[in-house]
């Protein structure tokens, strides 16, 4: 271990927490870890970590805390009988939950005298320790950059404001965006497939065109920021013609229409509340009302 690197304990070790006392290991970082099943850091401990026997001894070993457990019920169960060893501590909860979940998180730690950032993991346990993956956090500042050297042997730390609860709302928004990503993709290549088109040929061709869509990004921004929608481009409209011809070409080739057709209700929506001639970005306007509110 390297005498300037902060100690840090790790709580909870399934998959993705030893991924992360890992990443501290191999940059140095004296690390204590503790999990449930004491089975679970014996690997870690081949590697030069230290096993707490407890909660609280895990905790007072070091002066940062790093969380990573099922949920926020798990987290209580963990923490709450040791609370008072929290005081003085930094605890970084990277517990997957609710920005509700975080603020209520903030205020406990608060309450028992300590620092609190939350984060989320933008990666899965084999990208931890990469420095091109994002881990958000969110919490005082201060915290954030007195700790950002040990937080950047877990991945590129980012803070996005004070707010307890903006890392939960970020990973939820930007996990979303992944799914439909990929599902989209996913969608894609079963269409090809049909044609007996490899997905692995499909692919370069997708990822190339997802590139073309960031720009849509970059360009769209903005309108969703003003609420004004110039449809100097592909408007609602013509989208609307456009995804009749994709439902047309998977019904043909058995292939499954659910996603398509959900998102041309979205369309059509959007188009039904005066948005059909406006960009694409007007649809944000349909997503911001419940369906009971329109």
């Amino acid at each position: 271990m390297n005498a300037d690197r902060q100690a840090v304990t790790v709580v909870g070790l399934g998959s993705m927490g030893s991924a992360l006392a890992g990443a501290l290991l191999d940059r140095g970082h004296p690390t204590t870890v503790w999990n449930r099943s004491a089975g679970k850091a014996r690997p870690l401990v081949d590697r030069g970590a230290r096993a707490a026997a407890a909660p609280r001894e895990a905790i007072e070993a070091s002066p940062v805390v790093i969380a990573c457990v099922l949920d926020y019920a798990a987290l209580h169960t963990v923490l709450d009988p040791v609370a008072g060893s929290l005081a003085g501590k930094v605890l970084v909860n990277l517990t997957s939950g609710s920005p509700e979940q975080a603020h209520e998180a903030a205020a406990w730690a608060r309450s028992h005298g300590a620092d609190y950032l939350d984060g989320a993991i933008m990666t899965t346990p084999p990208g931890v320790g990469d420095h091109g993956m994002m881990f958000l956090y969110s919490g005082p500042h201060a915290v954030f950059e007195a700790h950002r050297p040990t937080l950047a042997a877990l991945g590129d730390p980012l803070h996005l404001g004070a707010d307890p609860g903006l890392a939960s709302l970020y990973d939820s928004a930007l996990l979303g965006l992944m799914w439909a990503a990929m599902t989209g993709w996913l969608h894609g290549a079963a269409l090809v497939g049909a044609e007996k088109v490899p997905a692995a040929d499909f692919t370069p061709l997708a990822i190339r065109w997802l590139t073309t869509v960031t720009g849509f990004l970059t360009t769209y921004a903005p309108q969703v920021d003003a609420g004004r929608y110039p449809g100097d481009d592909a408007t609602v409209d013509v989208q609307i013609a456009a995804i009749d011809h994709l439902l047309h070409a998977a019904k043909a080739r058995g292939v499954d229409n659910a996603l398509p057709e959900l998102l041309k209700s979205v369309m059509e929506s959007a188009k039904a509340a005066g948005h059909g001639p406006d960009s694409y970005a007007s649809v944000i306007e349909v997503l911001r009302k419940p369906v009971e509110a329109r």
